[in-house]
């Protein structure tokens, strides 16, 4: 019989880290070993699984990744970008998976998680939900096929108290729509408009951002062309579906060889 994949949460006491928690506890397979929160949390010492309503688990949350983690298969991490990449190098020295939900990271964050990605495996995803890598791989389909006389514009919703913008969800799509018409996102990208801007400019991927209410996550991605408009749309209702796709990652990639692989790697979108 093999054994349960022991799994550490990261930010377990956040919205997101409870949920991560409470999904481990409902999964053949694998186990919650440890429970990591920042310095200073009033959550350190306390028992992870009463703090996610799932009962005691004799996990207590610490503030010592090091510890936690040399006793673990992987880490899921849905924090933030400096904790992240604090985690990678920990994760990387003990040679388990990585699974970074984490959004807001920067291209130079993202080159120093392509480093520790030689020593360990690493799955990064600004989405971690099934449907939403489906709608990213139309996307990218879509864009291949419609030329430039369709305008494509991401719409993109979540609670009001989300701080980073466009969503790590909306730059996933972008992605894929940059990929589909194979041009840099970077040099396409439109984030905001304001006052006399002119007409739109051909190629161009647009973002608009709205925030409100709890709102977990809608995604709207429209190609406009002449005459007619083409509607892509995404809307998740629970955070359930990060935590098990985050899961399913990390089983996933126990055993791989070290890499820096996405959640359509982990779905087999990318196989031919």
């Amino acid at each position: 019989m093999m054994s349960e994949l022991r799994l550490v949460v990261a930010g377990a006491a956040g919205r997101m880290g409870r949920m991560l928690i409470s999904t481990i506890h409902e999964t053949d397979g694998v186990m919650l070993s440890g429970a990591i929160e920042r310095p200073g949390s009033l959550a350190l010492g306390q028992d992870a699984g009463l703090l996610a309503g799932i009962g005691a688990t004799g996990v207590m949350i610490s503030d010592d990744p090091l510890a936690v983690l040399s006793k673990a298969d992987g880490l899921i991490d849905f924090t933030t970008p400096a904790s992240t990449l604090e985690l990678a190098a920990i994760a990387a020295q003990a040679r388990i998976v990585h699974v970074i939900g984490t959004t807001g990271l920067s291209p130079i964050d993202i080159e120093k998680i392509d480093t520790s990605a030689r020593h360990a495996v690493i799955v990064r995803s600004g989405n971690m939900s099934l449907g939403v890598n489906l709608l990213a791989g139309l996307v990218k389909r879509v864009a291949q096929t419609l030329g430039e006389d369709y305008d494509i514009e991401i719409v993109e919703m979540h609670h009001k108290m989300k701080v980073d913008a466009p969503s790590g969800t909306a730059l996933l799509l972008g992605d894929a729509a940059a990929a589909g018409r194979q041009i840099d996102l970077a040099e396409h990208s439109v984030r905001s408009r304001d006052g006399h801007t002119g007409a739109r400019k051909a190629g161009d991927i647009g973002f608009a951002t709205l925030r409100g209410g709890t709102v977990v996550g809608d995604h709207m991605v429209v190609f406009a062309g002449t005459g007619e408009r083409l509607e892509l749309t995404h809307r998740a209702e629970d955070r359930g579906i990060f935590a098990r796709g985050a899961v399913r990652a990390a089983m996933w990639g126990h055993g791989r060889k070290p890499g820096h692989y996405s959640m359509s790697d982990v779905l087999g979108l990318n196989d031919e």
